[in-house]
């Protein structure tokens, strides 16, 4: 249920030039006293409004607080994100979503926290969330109609999501310079700024959850030297203080339309262009870290299925599946 606070502040964001107390208490059916006390309250947790008599309010600048009622301010989507559970401290985003589910909590459940202190990525790292400059978020999906061998393609569903939202809030000349690593990071200029895991809980061999876990670097200032060389932040890239609130609701609307794009065919054709066009390290050469066989060759695209296209040496294309395998730049991260 949107609270009066975050339809206010929707009001705010979206009409820049001000909007009128009496426009606002209209479409809200309260009274002028009402919407004052919101006006207020928003000013004592560091919103500047400006309120002219007879011409209503205006948001000049918006503090960096990160929270349920700020999250749905931002928040369009159709079922992603439509209930939210914030915590300011977690361990995991994805532990808590699994734990929902168990106790009934609805498809496309959107759990957020202001840091985890045990967040994870492929492979059992280590994902670190310092409190207030990432964005840690995982949306439960329980949909009857994706059949378990699908489940592991919602990883580069949601990187499509990802990176089409983070577009959204950067110069158009940096556009270019975003990129997915197959098959869970988002980069920017060859920095990790952004970590996917996907997981699956099954019953009786059917899907009873999927949870996908994102974690974006936001507004680090900086990294530990050991990762400095290929790790970032939105900040360090750009300059901009981007809204996370702002920025979780994109990943969510996104998501929902590549969602609905995938389950057309249950595969990746309909996203398989926009993929490849922002695919990092697509026809150089890469080394894949197979435990089996670890081996070098040139990265040509992905299927549909998801799984990576890599030349050989021989001059045939493999198939990788994610799984246990990581892919790098021959020369680089990327």
């Amino acid at each position: 249920m949107e609270s009066l606070t975050s339809k206010v502040l929707t009001f705010l964001q979206e009409n820049p030039e001000g909007v009128s107390g009496q426009n606002i208490c209209d479409a809200c059916g309260v009274s002028r006293t009402a919407i004052w006390k919101v006006i207020r309250r928003l000013q004592e947790e560091g919103y500047e409004i400006e309120a002219v008599r007879n011409k209503g309010y205006r948001l000049l600048r918006a503090p960096e607080i990160l929270g349920e009622e700020q999250i749905r301010s931002y928040l369009h989507s159709k079922w992603a994100g439509q209930t939210i559970v914030w915590e300011e401290v977690t361990g995991s985003t994805n532990t808590d979503a699994k734990a929902l589910s168990e106790k009934g909590a609805a498809d496309g459940t959107l759990v957020c926290a202001g840091s985890q202190e045990g967040g994870r990525g492929r492979m059992g790292r280590v994902w670190q969330s310092p409190p207030g400059t990432t964005i840690s978020m995982t949306l439960l999906l329980k949909k009857e109609e994706l059949p378990a061998e699908k489940a592991s393609t919602l990883t580069l569903v949601m990187a499509v999501a990802v990176a089409k939202a983070i577009a959204a809030c950067i110069p158009e000349n940096m556009q270019e310079k975003l990129q997915i690593k197959w098959p869970n990071d988002i980069v920017l200029n060859g920095r990790k700024i952004c970590g996917i895991l996907t997981e699956m809980t099954m019953e009786e061999f059917l899907i009873r959850d999927i949870v996908i876990g994102v974690g974006i670097n936001v507004l680090q200032e900086s990294f530990p030297e050991d990762i400095a060389d290929m790790a970032s932040s939105l900040y360090l890239e750009t300059g901009l203080r981007i809204s996370k609130a702002k920025l979780i609701a994109l990943v969510c609307e996104e998501f929902e339309k590549a969602y609905e794009t995938f389950v057309q065919t249950m595969d990746l054709s309909g996203l398989k262009e926009y993929y490849e066009t922002h695919m990092a390290g697509i026809g150089g050469k890469v080394r894949v870290l197979d435990p089996k066989e670890p081996y070098e060759g040139i990265s040509r695209g992905i299927k549909e299925s998801g799984d990576l296209l890599v030349e050989d040496g021989d001059g045939n294309i493999r198939e990788v599946y994610a799984g246990e395998v990581s892919v790098r730049g021959l020369y680089g991260y990327v």
